[in-house]
């Protein structure tokens, strides 16, 4: 396995980082966005099965 010395890591890594596509302001902010909304929405449709299976079982158990 070849060895490679510190700076052609170094200018490896920044090459590599160069060809990296960055996300715009505006791209990151309505992810995140989404993120919120779909995380919202998946805690309110557990909660309301949640609040059906116990229901149900109250129901069926007569407590």
């Amino acid at each position: 396995m070849s060895t490679t010395n510190p700076f052609q890591f170094l200018q490896q890594v920044r090459t590599e980082v160069s060809k990296v596509v960055w996300p715009t302001r505006r791209e990151v902010l309505l992810t995140t966005l989404m993120v919120f909304i779909l995380s919202a929405l998946a805690a309110t449709f557990f909660s309301l099965v949640d609040l059906l299976i116990r229901t149900g079982l109250t129901y069926i158990v007569g407590a």
